[in-house]
């Protein structure tokens, strides 16, 4: 076993880093001391934004495979780095592109928006790619008589159309954290904590969206702790972001949503917390494991997100 502390780690990732030309791009829901040795930190559309647009040589990504994959199709010419293959995703496994293709071919004639909770062949048979932050304005961008398929994530895609009325023929899909907060503990925080505000993210389960005081991305929920002059929130959604929330907000009180299951403690992304400083050395070290893409999904893949991104910069997002 490695005796070395974290300390130790994070002052050879610095030198390692500056010798390889290399940079640590981090998800909300990675520990507070990956997010604070990141170059940068923030959420999908985020961080897909940062991938296409670096001078790095090589990418690490403190995250999970299908965003380090997004970071390798935006950036086909840099060396991609995940620190652990086994950093998967519930709701990426929940689409299968064997059976997400018979689903298109059942229901033809769509515009295919997926979110970028995805595989890489997923995204290759896509229209448009869209994130939490942007998915009811992707859809809006389109013209009203569209007929739309939206996968994977069922709560998600329900918020969408709660929010924008079109017609959406939505995948069966779920991430695992987002579709086992407990209601019951939300309400009980709520009334032991009576003028907190109750923020939520929209791939969360219905009853839980509808007690919600704001339904954003992870971005907007932070956003909105810094704006929102309440002084305690309950949050709905992975407790990663807390360490950012409390950086922003020194003086507020945040309370994460337990799961159903009160046992596992905080609804915590098991995947996304595979990802240690420790791994993060080793694969910067090694330079592996690196993320590799077929080149033709890749080519594919590549379109529907550079079309997200170009809606994106002309919305202003």
């Amino acid at each position: 076993m490695n005796n070395k502390g974290n300390t130790d780690f994070i002052s050879e990732i610095k030198g390692l880093k500056k010798e390889k030309n290399a940079i640590i791009l981090a998800h909300y829901y990675q520990t507070g001391d990956i997010q604070d040795i990141a170059d940068f930190v923030g959420d999908s559309l985020g961080l897909s934004q940062k991938a296409a647009s670096n001078n790095a040589d090589i990418i690490v990504f403190a995250g999970v495979k299908f965003m380090a994959e997004t970071a390798k199709i935006l950036s086909p010419e840099k060396k991609v780095l995940l620190p652990d293959m086994n950093a998967g995703c519930s709701l990426a496994d929940s689409c299968r592109a064997e059976d997400f293709k018979k689903f298109l071919r059942e229901n033809p004639g769509r515009t295919v928006i997926t979110y970028v909770n995805t595989t890489a062949e997923i995204k290759a048979l896509s229209d448009i790619i869209c994130t939490s932050s942007n998915a009811v304005h992707i859809v809006n961008s389109l013209p009203p008589e569209e007929k739309i398929i939206f996968a994977p994530d069922r709560n998600l895609g329900n918020h969408v159309i709660n929010q924008t009325g079109r017609d959406i023929i939505l995948w069966n899909g779920t991430c695992h954290v987002h579709e086992e907060f407990s209601l019951e503990a939300l309400l009980k925080l709520k009334q032991e904590n009576k003028d907190a505000k109750v923020i939520v993210h929209p791939e969360c389960e219905l009853p839980v969206r509808m007690t919600a005081d704001f339904i954003g991305s992870t971005t907007a929920l932070l956003r909105y702790t810094e704006k929102d002059d309440a002084e305690t929130y309950i949050v709905a959604t992975e407790p990663g972001i807390i360490h950012q929330m409390i950086k922003k907000n020194p003086g507020k009180k945040f309370f994460p949503v337990p799961p159903i299951d009160s046992t596992c403690g905080c609804s915590e992304c098991n995947f996304m917390k595979l990802i240690t400083m420790e791994k993060i050395y080793h694969c910067l070290k090694n330079e592996k494991p690196e993320i590799n893409v077929n080149k033709k999904i890749m080519e594919e893949a590549r379109k529907p997100i550079i079309r997200m991104m170009e809606i994106s910069q002309k919305l202003g997002l």
